[in-house]
């Protein structure tokens, strides 16, 4: 009996350590699991999953008791898998009324709200600018601006020049700022949504340099006709009344987890797996009636990609350690990421690769879309990984739309940190990808569960592909992280 149990014995080692990879994967990785995460996840009473949410505190506590189910340690920092994002929420004014040449304006949003009362002409500033505020006094006075710049000024233009047009009118004393932006109806729509209602930001226990002071609204203009008068008329009548914001203090969660390394020498380098787990809450119903919007792909899909990483690593663990973070925030401006790569709970020096999953939607089966995939010398292995379960990796199919900068792996981008974004099949941005993006019909039932199981094998095994190579992960030649990243990983050099 005693050399019966010996040889079993062997046989099993000689088992496990003959397994290859891909049967490590296989055999952590199911769809009956897959399935139950995103069921729950998107489920309704989890109302949409809204930052801030009692709601969002239910998914953070199941997130958290994956981990510890699954052998997953907790943050060194805190001994627990939470790390507290402390936010503040500013609700826009309860009273406001726009008048210009005597029309009241209905369709408008604020970029940013200050009580104020002001009843005067207005001057037209062409984009608000630098070059237009050359030789001109308008302190106290109310300027009204065209969206973007002489360059583009669609709405994502727009968006991204905002800080400085309130800087610029805040540095010139403007009392208020009225931006004319055309934009279609369901663009509208969505603007409408996330600046009409209370909005989130990191709070840093100081005044932000842009807030208060100079309230700026975005006001519609279809087909650009407001811009095109107030361009060629010399005077322009306003009345504008806006009442007190209110201001409160938000605690959200990130969720976070780690897996050692078993190299000696490899595991005081990090590969980070993340993914964000709010979504946008309850909002205006679709044709069903609907109002639940469930997030079933952005992100409950994401979120349980790195769930089943973290089953699979703490059972099999890489060369190089793990450290798992679920992020809340995303949808409101990456407030998780944009806190923890302030608040890491361990060096950033130490995290080599940054492997983060988000999703919009797919419409391509057969593909996995990896937004910077080419960028990195790691995508040797995401391609191999891809193939081995029948699929294919392709780079952001869709540049136009700037993903790489919409999600959570940005913030570590910049920070030096190789970081693409493994998301579902789509060769573009439209069709059934924008069907269910941000919308009420983002369901679980309305997923393909058989391309989610190759799906989520080759992200498991694409991560262990880059935890176990010998190289470590850095940013091709060139990219515009390169000179950051070598700041970075300098001082890991001189620590060592």
């Amino acid at each position: 009996m005693r050399k019966l149990a010996v040889l079993l014995m062997l046989v099993n080692v000689f088992t496990l350590t003959a397994q290859t990879e891909k049967e490590k994967v296989i055999e952590t990785v199911s769809k009956s699991d897959i399935e139950g995460h995103i069921y729950f996840l998107a489920d309704d009473v989890l109302k949409g999953r809204e930052t801030g949410s009692p709601e969002l505190k239910i998914a953070a506590s199941y997130l958290a008791n994956s981990f510890r189910r699954y052998g997953v340690k907790p943050s060194p920092k805190t001994g627990t898998y939470y790390q507290d994002v402390k936010l503040k929420r500013v609700s826009p004014p309860k009273e406001a009324s726009i008048e210009i040449n005597s029309q009241v304006i209905t369709d408008y949003v604020f970029i940013a709200a200050a009580a104020m009362t002001s009843d005067q002409d207005a001057i037209f500033l062409n984009y608000g600018l630098e070059d237009d505020y050359k030789g001109k006094d308008l302190k106290g006075k109310v300027i009204i601006v065209k969206a973007g710049s002489s360059e583009t000024n669609d709405t994502r233009a727009a968006f991204g020049l905002r800080r400085t047009k309130q800087k610029l009118a805040k540095d010139n004393g403007v009392a208020a700022i009225m931006e004319l932006l055309n934009a279609d109806d369901n663009m509208w729509s969505f603007i409408d949504h996330n600046f009409n209602a209370a909005i989130l930001s990191v709070d840093l226990g100081e005044d932000e340099s842009n807030s208060t002071e100079t309230a700026y609204v975005w006001v519609l203009d279809k087909e650009g006709k407001m811009a095109e008068q107030f361009s060629g008329t010399k005077s322009i009548s306003t009345k504008l009344s806006f009442s007190e914001t209110v201001e409160e203090a938000v605690i959200s969660q990130n969720v976070i987890g780690i897996v050692e390394g078993t190299d000696p020498k490899l595991k005081n380098e990090y590969i980070i797996y993340s993914a964000h787990y709010d979504h946008v809450g309850i909002d205006e119903p679709d044709e069903t009636g609907d109002t639940i919007y469930n997030g079933a792909r952005d992100n409950a899909v994401g979120t349980t990609t790195v769930l089943s990483m973290a089953q699979n690593l703490a059972k099999y663990p890489t060369k190089r350690s793990a450290l798992f973070i679920l992020f809340t925030g995303e949808e409101k401006g990456l407030l998780g990421s944009s806190y923890y790569v302030e608040n890491p709970v361990l060096p950033l020096e130490q995290m080599v690769y940054c492997f983060n999953s988000d999703n919009a939607g797919y419409n391509d089966t057969s593909l996995i879309s990896v937004i910077g995939l080419t960028r990195t010398t790691a995508e040797k292995n995401i391609f191999s990984a891809a193939e081995t379960f029948g699929l294919t990796a392709i780079e952001d199919p869709a540049k136009e739309q700037g993903l790489f900068d919409r999600s959570d792996n940005v913030n570590f981008a910049k920070k030096g940190i190789p970081a693409p974004t493994f998301s579902l099949g789509f060769t573009a941005f439209d069709g059934d990808v924008t069907k269910y993006y941000h919308r009420p019909g983002d369901e679980a039932h309305t997923l393909d569960y058989d391309y989610l199981l190759k799906f989520f094998r080759a992200y498991i095994l694409a991560g262990r592909n880059i935890a176990n190579d010998t190289a470590t992960p850095v940013w091709n030649s060139g990219d515009k992280y390169e000179e950051v990243s070598k700041e970075l990983y300098k001082v890991k050099a001189i620590k060592n």
